[in-house]
This record gives structure tokens, sequence and C-alpha cells, in this order.
């Protein structure tokens, strides 16, 4: 006759476990104890799908996981890996839509990869940033995409050090950290500037933030001055009103400031559409005639510059594209580090387009 196993060593009946529910979080355990399993067979559902027998078993696992809501826990992959299936992603603002669209471009691509983003807003604060990014960092992302290149050198240190591919968005930058995919907001801003100056435009401001809250404002701020003086121009007629991002009512209180200081200017070039927006309502508001006195135009080709009349001139980005780019270069650098590879610092530099609207 055999010998017995001791009673703590019995199988456990099936009905019994399939009686009880876990009264805490589901564990992998409490899926092999309802089907009479070991976990280590658990284990092997989620990375193996083989055919035959083997798979009916494995679609059984998968199914009733499903059913008890048990998700895997990647993080003992993760760091036995060093794939932890996600990248880290930065942007000024959720309420913006052209970062919102940026991210959205990079989500699609990734997306396509397995890849998931996980998302961080910075406020326009570059000591926020640094605290997201020494957090986000702790999670094992396979990549970081930054906006701008305007860190905290503690940031930037921690980029260096990271390991993975960093890509920094939205700007051009003398000395990148790694790979760049953006444009040059001072030399579009100058463009804009070249193009009022071909419509007879001569005293021509500027309307932006305090320039220690926005990097890339201050950057089209500089492309302002530097054409007006190129084209041997006037460049002292430039106003700072409220922080980044600059709202509508700034760009109200902005124009009006404008005109008090400087009676004879012909045109203004807003740090962005919302600023030209708020200029356009407040000029509206005191029977000023746009662009008969005063000729406006915004940067960002925001939606509320075409809902407007007149519709506003500006600068306009495919802000979805450049997030598009940048998911595609991503995607190579962690395919190269996944093969134990660096590929090589990557400029990508994307276009944008005057549209002379009738705001000007």
């Amino acid at each position: 006759m055999p010998a017995r196993l001791p009673r703590n060593e019995q199988p456990t009946s099936t009905a019994v476990v399939n009686s009880s529910e876990p009264s805490g979080p589901v564990t992998m355990a409490d899926v092999a104890a309802r089907l009479g399993i070991s976990k280590m067979t658990v284990s092997r559902a989620f990375r193996q799908s083989n055919g035959g027998r083997s798979n009916e078993l494995r679609q059984t696992i998968l199914r009733t996981c499903h059913e008890m809501g048990y998700v895997l826990d990647q993080t003992a992959r993760t760091f036995s890996s060093k794939r932890s299936g996600f990248v880290a992603a930065l942007i000024p603002a959720l309420n913006n839509s052209n970062f919102s669209d940026t991210a959205h471009g990079l989500t699609s691509v990734l997306a396509q990869r397995g890849l998931q983003v996980l998302l961080g807003y910075t406020d326009y604060d570059i000591p926020t940033e640094e605290r997201l990014i020494r957090e986000m960092l702790t999670r094992r992302p396979e990549g970081v995409v930054v906006t701008g290149g305007s860190h905290t050198p503690a940031a930037r240190k921690l980029l260096k050090a990271a390991g993975v591919p960093v890509i920094e968005t939205w700007d051009l930058l003398t000395d990148p950290i790694e790979h760049t995919v953006g444009f040059s907001n001072a030399e579009a801003t100058g463009a804009l500037v070249r193009e009022l100056h071909a419509k007879g435009y001569r005293r021509i401001a500027f309307l932006g933030g305090v320039a220690a809250s926005d990097a890339r404002g201050a950057d089209r701020r500089r492309g302002f001055v530097e054409t007006m003086r190129a084209l041997k121009l006037d460049a002292h007629r430039s106003i700072s009103v409220g922080h980044a991002p600059v709202s509508m009512a700034d760009g109200a209180r902005g124009v009006a400031e404008l005109v008090d200081k400087w009676p004879d200017v012909e045109a203004v070039v807003c740090v962005s559409d919302h600023a030209a927006f708020g200029a356009l309502a407040e000029c509206q508001r005191r029977g000023w005639a746009v662009p008969g006195r005063l000729a406006i135009a915004g940067f960002g080709s925001f939606e509320v510059g075409t809902a407007c009349h007149p519709q506003i001139t500006t600068v306009a980005l495919d802000c979805f594209g450049m997030g598009r780019m940048a998911g595609e270069l991503l995607v190579r650098a962690i395919d190269s580090a996944r093969g134990g590879q660096r590929l090589a610092p990557e400029i990508i530099t994307i276009p944008y387009n005057i549209e002379m609207r009738g705001s000007t």
C-alpha cells in the first residue's frame, strides 16, 4: 500500500478553491490555486504562445486571469530583462493643444510597438521637470522625451546618466543631450517678421511673457530682435506680460500697454495665438481696426486663430508630425539599445509655415 502524504502536503481540492475568492489583491498564487497548477506554469503562460495542447492550457490560464482580474506584475521582469515596456514623456501643459498633439503623435507610433507612454507635465517649471525626471527614471523607462532644451543642471545630468535614449523636442539646440526633433523658434519668428516687413510694416512690436518662465518664448523674442536689427528697424518695441503660458487676458492687457507706450506701432508679433487673440479682442473693444489701425500676428496655429474675425496670421507647425517623428526615432534608438548598441545622435528638423491671414 503506497505511503500517504502528511496532512499539510495533501493536494487541495479544486472545488474547495473555486468556492473562495481572494480577500485582497489577486496574485499569481491565487490564479494557480484556482486552476490547481503551479505559479511557474501561470508565469510561463504570459511569456509563451506555443501551439497544441500547451496553447489550450495557456488560453485557460489567461482566461482565468481575466475573470479574476489578475494583472501580471512586470517589476521583476523589468529588472531582469531591462525592458520595462514604457517611455517617459514630459510636456509643459496638458491643456495646450499643440503639446497634446505632439504627445498623441508620439503615442501613435509607440503603441504599434507595444510601448506605453508615462506622461507628465511640468507647468513650464524646470525645477518641476527635474523632480519628474528623477521620479520617472526610478521606474526604468526605455526612453525619455522632453520638451525643449532648458533644464536644470541636475536634470541634464540625470538624463545623460540614465543610460536610455533621450529626445528633446520643440527646439533646435546647440548642445543637445542626445537626439533632437524640433525647429528654431527664433528662426521661425524671424521669418514671420520678414513677411510683415515685405507687406510694408516697419514699426513692429513684440508681445511676450516674462523670459525666465518660457525658454521658447525667449527664443521667439530673440528672433524678433535679431531680425528687426538685420532689417535696420527699431527692435526696442517689446513688452513682457504674465508668465508662461501667456494668456488671452495677458494679450489684451499687453496690447493696450504697447499702444500707450508706442502710439505709432503698426504691427505686433505675439508669442502665441492665445496672446494674439486677446490682443485682437482688446482692439475690437477699443474700436481699433485690425489690420487698419494695428496688424496682429501670433504663433502656433491654434484653432482659436481661425475661429475669430479676422483670422490671425501665425506660424503653423505640424505638432502631431513632430511627435510621430520623435516616436519613430525613439523606436529605432530603443531597438538599438535592446541589441546592445547605441544609436548615433540625430537631429530632425521640423518644417514650419508662415500663414498670412486677415489680421495682417
